[in-house]
């Protein structure tokens, strides 16, 4: 078959143009990369993914690139910016919180706190409150399991739901894409809610795949809460001790703040779900039942700036005693690794608890550059060795606890939706150090050295640190 001068003079045409088109294209995306503000480690990752290799690159940045989309964040219900507000002391004269760095929510006074140190008491506790909870339960998730643990919850909330309870359940797309299908059509048919956030068959090159809705909490009745770093599945909880469980942390709570929480569940419903939640009215807000002041610290694309990662850096910069930080993945950005490197430096207790091996061995590969950086400039590396530590923990000084779902890397840190909670009591701090000092019995203390040719490949591993 002959192909004609016409037909040849549009295949010269597209092959010019396609080059040109993709030239403009890269150079649009780099304009726009400049302006998002993102680490140096990440710009750079993106850079030479989108100039040396176009054709994968640019796709790749248009679908999984996005970080702070303005558009996204108008659809979403704006979050309070309630933070430095003044509030009274005992003498009755107002004066500013004591924050370092303005968040979203004040602190709230008058609140309780009970440490779910095992999944066991994590499960029983859900469970139990699901069971108590008499006009509403708002649960937010990851994972949920398709396995015994995530089929005890759901089955529990239908029946709550056919009692007549409002019953509202969050699922990430992502993370819970093989959650159990016949026993959340059972929770539907028995009058239950559920919504997947940011759904992963969508129109392509949006740039939101690559962000996941990462919290988890579960609210009950407008008096108690539980957030943490365990998902509903088998590995975080269950109703009896097994071997293979992970070991992580949550918190129960009761006080004002759990108001605050049913604000955030409230905004990730309605922009999941396109609906508002037909939630019961707020109780009249009293004193609350306790004495520790909490702060609900959330981050990512629904948060104008970094606040959380702001608060842990300008925690970290401002310890005078110790920083311990317990976390399943540790790949921090530039200034989180300098801030940790320069406290341990000038005599802070630096200490970086990790499991021996996680479930991602590629992180695993890249942490150790980080870790023995921390080491060599005088902080310890401990390494949990019964099994994978997936529990997401600092403990600064004697005064600071920050709790939540977020890992110590930079896409909980830049990209997930992610939730924490600033504890400032020193005996609920006290406890959350016990809880620490107890998994680093369970540790070996040090990372090896290594040969050249692995710290290279090491090192090379590091480009990906700000896309993992």
């Amino acid at each position: 078959m002959r192909v004609g001068p016409a037909s040849t003079n549009l295949m010269w045409s597209i092959l010019h143009f396609l080059p040109l088109l993709g030239f403009l294209l890269a150079l649009v995306l780099l304009v726009h990369l400049a302006r998002e503000q993102r680490s140096p480690s990440g710009t750079i990752a993106w850079l030479l993914a989108i100039v040396l290799i176009p054709y994968v690159g640019v796709p790749l940045y248009l679908m999984l690139g996005g970080r702070k989309f303005r558009r996204m964040a108008r659809r979403k219900a704006e979050l309070p910016t309630e933070a430095g507000t003044a509030h009274q002391n005992e003498g009755g004269k107002g004066e500013q919180l004591p924050t370092v760095l303005d968040g979203i929510f004040a602190p709230r006074e008058g609140n309780q706190i009970t440490l779910l140190p095992t999944g066991e008491d994590a499960f029983r506790t859900t469970m139990d409150s699901i069971e108590a909870a008499k006009e509403s339960i708002c649960i937010t998730t990851f994972v949920l399991g398709n396995d015994s643990t995530g089929r005890a919850i759901v089955q529990a909330l239908a029946r709550k739901a056919r009692d007549g309870v409002r019953v509202y359940l969050l699922l990430d797309a992502l993370g819970s894409r093989s959650a159990p299908k016949h026993p959340l059509s059972e929770f539907r048919a028995a009058g239950g809610k559920c919504a997947f956030f940011m759904p992963m068959l969508h129109l392509p090159f949006r740039g939101r795949a690559n962000l996941r809705n990462h919290r988890k909490m579960a609210l009950f009745d407008w008096t108690t809460g539980i957030i943490g770093g365990m998902n509903l599945a088998y590995e975080y909880m269950g109703p009896t001790t097994e071997a293979q469980r992970w070991h992580d942390l949550s918190l129960a709570l009761s006080g004002p703040v759990v108001a605050d929480l049913y604000c955030l569940f409230r905004s990730d419903w309605a922009f999941a779900a396109k609906e508002e939640p037909d939630l019961p009215e707020q109780p009249a807000s009293g004193e609350g039942p306790g004495d520790v002041r909490l702060q609900l610290l959330p981050s990512g694309p629904d948060v104008a700036g970094d606040s959380l990662y702001d608060e842990i850096v300008a925690s970290i910069a401002a310890a005078q005693k110790r920083v311990w930080i317990v976390t399943p993945y540790f790949i921090p950005d530039e200034v989180l690794q300098r801030v940790l490197c320069i406290s341990a430096r000038r005599g802070v207790d630096v200490r970086v608890v990790v499991p021996a091996a996680s479930n991602h061995r590629l992180a695993d590969m890249v942490r150790r550059g980080y870790l023995r950086q921390v080491q060599d400039d005088g902080g310890t590396v401990w390494l949990f060795k019964p099994g994978m530590l997936h529990a997401k923990v600092f403990v600064i000084d004697d005064s600071l606890g920050i709790v939540g779902s977020m890992n110590m890397d930079m896409r909980s840190l830049f990209l997930n939706y992610e939730i924490a909670l600033l504890v400032r009591s020193e005996p609920v701090v006290a406890e959350l150090a016990a809880w620490v000092s107890g998994i680093m019995e369970d540790s070996e203390v040090g990372v090896k050295s290594t040969s050249v040719p692995v710290e290279f490949a090491e090192d090379v591993a590091k480009l990906l640190a700000p896309l993992l």
